[in-house]
């Protein structure tokens, strides 16, 4: 196996939180209903969906940044062990699986009004 790329992004969580309150649906266009139900609610709620945002922008590096990824079409979902992971389909499948994509190492981290999310896409 060998790596296909790497992406990392950072979000500034309170930057992040404004955006979320000043765009109504914004949050629906970016996530899943299960990635928002994992966010739960509360004060780190904001941070947990920034990582995942995060994510979801360091994947699109990993792949190379192609234009036309859909939102929805990357999921960040956590395993039973509480290890975060990709499902991946439509826009995002098409785009991994033409790169030789078998398999995704997510990692994600908030804290100090930061969330970063970093993404190795592995052939």
């Amino acid at each position: 196996m060998a790596v296909a790329g790497v992406g990392v992004d950072l979000v500034e969580v309170a930057r992040f939180t404004a955006m979320l309150a000043r765009t109504p649906g914004v949050a629906d266009r970016l996530f899943t209903a299960g990635e928002v139900a994992t966010a739960g609610t509360g004060p780190a709620a904001a941070a947990r969906l920034a990582a995942r945002f995060a994510a979801k922008e360091a994947l699109s590096k990993a792949l190379g940044a192609p234009v036309g990824l859909h939102w929805h079409d990357a999921e960040v979902v956590t395993e039973p062990s509480g290890r975060p992971t990709l499902r991946v389909s439509g826009t995002v499948a098409a785009v991994a699986a033409a790169l030789g994509v078998r398999r995704w190492h997510v990692s994600l981290s908030h804290d100090g009004g930061l969330a970063t999310a970093v993404v190795v896409a592995e052939t």
